[in-house]
Formats: structure tokens, C-alpha cells, sequence
């Protein structure tokens, strides 16, 4: 049972961080730049679940991200926002770029036949009681490795510590411990929400919180 986490960036001449996760929770992380690379790692090691940092999906009404009338928001964006995790919209300044690289890469896989779920590990880091990398690279070591993960190297840029947190939510989301943020327009693949799921989540339009427990 392997996951593949990938922290992508927005532009190829920027590293994306990469991690292998087995069900032992022993992780072997690198630097990518291009699409191909992450194909590349796909087909070597055909991980059951390839769990990408990056927004997947359009929200619901925007032709594209050039349309300039349409709605900012996802419903599982929304969601987020109810459970008080900051993020930034898909269509705000760099995160366009990201997007629609993330939806490339998407198509990508899945034609490859790869199952690609969306996370976020600024949230799930939250969720899960460990530091973002804002507070600095060893606590959030240090937070991975109290979650049981092994084999992070000191020297792990930012880009391969939050592709080990998208990695392990694929593990999670393997063994039926993930909750799913699920609209019309998307889904983003979070840690158990327990407490985090408040009315005002459950109440979010058109999200269904999804428990695969």
C-alpha cells in the first residue's frame, strides 16, 4: 500500500517536492520540476493513491480561470472556510498558475490509470496538531515524525515536509481514516475533522462531509 504525495508548484522551474509513503509509514522524498517527472514516479512505483497539493478542480460556474465572473469559490472551499482553515482561493494571483497545473497533471494521471485525490497540508497539518512550515522546518519534522513517519532526512526542504503530510493523508485515506470534503465542484481529502465538524461545516452549501471510517 504506497501513496505518492506530491507538493506541486505552479511553474516547472520551481521544485515540487515528492514523497513514497508505505503502509509502514516509511518515506523516501525528492525533488521534481516537470510533469513528466511525476508521471515518471507514478508508473515506477505504482502507488494505490497519488495525492496532490494543488486545487484539482474549477468552481462550479467558472468557464475558466479567465473568466473574471465567476465564482471564486468551491464548495469544499467554502468548507474549509467554515472550519476555520486559512487557504487561498484557486483564483487569486499564483494559485491560477497552480491550478491549472493541477488540473493538468490530473488528466495526466488519471489517464494512466492513477487515482489522484486533492489535499491540502497546511490544513491537514492543522487537523492533525502539528506545525505548518511557517514555524520553522524541524518542528514540522519533528510534528511528521510524531505522527510515526520515518526516514525524513534534516535537510527535507519545505516542498518534500508538506509532500510527506500530502503522502500520509493518502495512507490515512487508504486505510479508511479520512474525512472528505465533498461538493459539486470538487473534493479535498482532509485527516479525521472530529471535532473541527461543527453545524457551521455541516451547514456549508452544498458540501457533504464524507467519513470513510
Amino acid at each position: 500500500m504506497l501513496s505518492l504525495g506530491v507538493d506541486l508548484a505552479g511553474s516547472p522551474n520551481r521544485p515540487t517536492g515528492m514523497c513514497l509513503l508505505d503502509e509502514m509509514l516509511r518515506a523516501k522524498t525528492w525533488i521534481v520540476y516537470r510533469d513528466e517527472e511525476i508521471l515518471e514516479a507514478a508508473l515506477r512505483y505504482r502507488p494505490a493513491v497519488v495525492a496532490v497539493d494543488a486545487p484539482l478542480t474549477l468552481p462550479r460556474g467558472r468557464r475558466s480561470l479567465d473568466d473574471r465572473e465567476g465564482p471564486h469559490l468551491r464548495e469544499c472551499d467554502r468548507a474549509l472556510k467554515d472550519l476555520g482553515i486559512r487557504f487561498l482561493p484557486v483564483t487569486l494571483g499564483p494559485m491560477r498558475a497552480l491550478t491549472a497545473r493541477g488540473i493538468r497533471l490530473r488528466l495526466l494521471l488519471e489517464r494512466a490509470g492513477f487515482t489522484v485525490i486533492e489535499v491540502y497540508p497546511g490544513g491537514a497539518q492543522d487537523l492533525l496538531g502539528i506545525p505548518r512550515k511557517t514555524r520553522g522546518l524541524d518542528s514540522l519534522r519533528r510534528g511528521l515524525e510524531s505522527l510515526g513517519i520515518k526516514g525524513l532526512s534534516a535537510e527535507a526542504s519545505a516542498d518534500e515536509l508538506d509532500a510527506a503530510t500530502a503522502a500520509y493523508v493518502g495512507i490515512l485515506h487508504l486505510r479508511g481514516e479520512s474525512t472528505v470534503l465533498a461538493g459539486s465542484d470538487g473534493a479535498i481529502v482532509m485527516p479525521p475533522i472530529g471535532r473541527y465538524a461543527g453545524p457551521r461545516c455541516r451547514a456549508s452549501s452544498g458540501v457533504e462531509l464524507v467519513r470513510t471510517e
